[in-house]
């Protein structure tokens, strides 16, 4: 099975990097607790959606691939594991 392709997201990783910098530098800085709190936030916000887009592709092209082999209790388990932790 081919991997699919997650390059369109590493624009959105690089913004997230740049967040997570700007943060630290709030901390830093001893900038006000509730500002750090609201990025932190966008930061978790951000991460969360190119995991969901990650998670979709994922759906749309290896569980999907899987359907017609004797993968798909394991991409399933996969996935239930993945969403647990």
């Amino acid at each position: 099975m081919k991997n699919p392709c997650h390059k369109d997201q590493i624009s959105s990783i690089r913004r997230i990097e740049g967040q997570i910098r700007g943060i630290e530098k709030m901390i830093e800085n001893g900038e006000y607790c509730i500002d750090i709190l609201n990025q932190l936030k966008a930061a978790k916000n951000s991460i969360a959606s190119v995991e969901g887009k990650i998670l979709k592709t994922h759906i749309e092209d290896c569980v999907k691939e899987s359907l017609s082999g004797d993968q798909f209790e394991e991409k399933v388990d996969e996935i239930i594991k993945t969403l647990k932790r």
